[in-house]
């Protein structure tokens, strides 16, 4: 499986899913799950990110979106 996310159409709609190293529980505590929805809240207001659907679950996260400018949201996803 290719550790590199692709995004090829413009108007796609994507999945993705990532986990913590050594899927450690990181999300059971509240301040790291706020921290996850804050990054997704910033993306969304300020980088084009159109979110459809997400499970924010103990050691991983699943994602649907769809995005306006690829390599800017990509970059700046952090948490």
């Amino acid at each position: 499986m290719s550790r590199k996310y692709k995004f090829n159409d413009k108007n796609g709609v994507y999945f993705i899913s990532f986990a913590t190293v050594y899927w450690i529980d990181v999300f059971v505590r509240d301040c790291y799950f706020e921290a996850m929805i804050s990054a997704l809240n910033y993306c969304r207001e300020n980088k084009g990110m159109k979110i459809y659907g997400y499970c924010i679950m103990p050691s991983h996260v699943h994602l649907l979106f769809q995005i306006e400018e690829k390599k800017i949201l990509l970059m700046s996803f952090e948490i």
